[in-house]
């Protein structure tokens, strides 16, 4: 039982040893991929009154093994699992309490307890509670499962507890939570039982009227529920925000949501176009896609004055070498300002882990290899090395400096100015830095595609 009437929390968010910050030393990748820890906020504001609670980001700052924390919290997706539990281990080797939470832990538990006290399966804010009160008592559990959280009454984070010159901006909040597709590789939707939950607009005006010009909206999809989406748009309008968030491309289709979203200060959004292939998009799921023509779509919403931060995912069973040239074109043709590009990964949890998993095509379970960099599957069309070179080739042509320059002064022809400046330029600029950083770390750390 905790004597004391206090209790003392660290909440860490580990990371890959690519970027992970060492002592005495300043982040070295750009800012502009260090995003406000949203979760771990919410984690924070639902704790009760007597538990003092500290963030720690190893993107930002290094872990400090003599914490005097009562409590050590670890929240962590697939790819930085394994450095999760080595950080588990060190604490609990000190006589520490560890408890998980994230997604990795809630789709592998019964892994993910083997190196911890007790594992949050799904949202945080509504177990942690319980946790608290139970190690108060003494009465901890290995396991702690609860509904999902109701977004109404949403406590407004401290975003204080973050060392907030670390990160592009934190000043961001969520209008939504969730999404009720069924995309095959995406862990995003199970994790939220497939159902959308949306934050009454009132509430989220408050929260915004108490925020930045510049805000990040956090949403799986803020635009899924189009009649709520235009309630919360029309009532921003007053405020003047700038705003960025993540949106599928069927918004294209209506083009009065199009209108409000700019109006309200929409100057860009995060979209997963996934691929150009309409039957890699079927075996995915990914069916509102395939109703909707890219080109178009994207000519839209230029023409409102929204950038496009385009998603694409390569290593589809329907697509072979030549997916990386065909889409370099659409990518230059439709002038897309913002490109990630991933290699398909099953993780843990989804439809598509089942599937190539039950096909025995995973042939690497190296969690810190499902970060999108390395390939762990074997795809049917093209080879292993093939998919891994192919994305590192487009990415490289994309990102080339003349390109850059080129899609900046197109874009200064119908984007706001200051979205080029604050948002365009520096997020291409982050990703060719990110993208020769990595490949100089990958090297180093001799991670390599293994041949296929």
């Amino acid at each position: 039982m905790h004597r004391g009437s206090q209790i003392k929390f660290t909440l860490i968010n580990p990371t890959s040893p690519l970027w992970r910050i060492g002592v005495h030393q300043r982040p070295a990748n750009s800012g502009v991929f260090r995003f406000s820890m949203l979760a771990s906020l919410y984690v924070a504001a639902s704790m009760p009154s007597y538990v003092e609670t500290k963030i720690v980001d190893e993107d930002v700052e290094p872990v400090d093994f003599n914490d005097d924390a009562d409590i050590i919290g670890i929240s962590f997706m697939t790819y930085n699992a394994p450095r999760a539990y080595e950080i588990a281990d060190r604490f609990r080797a000190k006589g520490k309490t560890v408890i998980f939470g994230g997604y990795h832990p809630t789709f592998m538990p019964d892994e993910a307890i083997q190196h911890a006290d007790a594992v949050c399966i799904g949202e945080a804010e509504s177990n942690v509670p319980h946790m608290m009160k139970d190690y108060m008592n003494g009465r901890l559990k290995r396991f702690y499962r609860s509904p999902l959280v109701d977004l109404t009454g949403l406590p407004v984070p401290d975003r204080n507890l973050l060392r907030q010159r670390a990160y592009i901006t934190t000043n961001t909040l969520q209008a939504t939570r969730g999404c009720f597709n069924r995309c095959g590789f995406c862990s995003v939707a199970r994790f939220n039982q497939y159902k959308l939950r949306t934050r009454p607009v009132g509430e989220v005006v408050e929260e915004l009227k108490g925020l930045g010009r510049e805000v990040l909206f956090m949403d799986d999809n803020i635009a899924l529920d189009k009649e709520y989406a235009r309630e919360l748009f029309k009532a921003m309008i007053p405020l003047k925000k700038r705003w960025h968030s993540q949106c599928g491309i069927s918004i294209a289709e209506d083009e009065e949501l199009i209108r409000l979203a700019a109006q309200s200060g929409c100057r860009g959004l995060f979209i997963g176009f996934e691929s150009l292939s309409r039957q890699s998009l079927e075996s995915w799921r990914k069916l509102g896609n395939k109703r909707v023509d890219y080109l178009e779509a994207v000519k839209k919403l230029h023409g409102a004055g929204i950038g496009i931060f385009a998603g694409f995912i390569f290593g589809s069973d329907h697509e072979g070498p030549d997916v990386f040239a065909d889409t370099l074109d659409f990518l230059l043709e439709a002038n897309i300002e913002v490109l990630q590009a991933t290699r398909l990964t099953p993780f843990p949890g989804t439809p598509l882990f089942e599937q190539l998993d039950s096909e025995g095509r995973i042939f690497d379970k190296d969690w810190s290899h499902y970060d999108f960099f390395h390939v762990v599957h074997q795809p049917l069309n093209m080879s292993v090395r093939e998919l891994h070179n192919g994305t590192a080739w487009l990415q490289q042509q994309f990102y080339r400096y003349d390109r850059i320059i080129q899609r900046v002064r197109r874009a200064s022809g119908y984007l706001h100015t200051g979205t080029v400046l604050r948002a365009l330029l520096p997020l291409n600029l982050g990703y060719r830095h990110k993208l020769a950083a990595y490949t100089s770390l990958q090297k180093k750390l001799s991670f390599q595609p293994k041949a296929g």
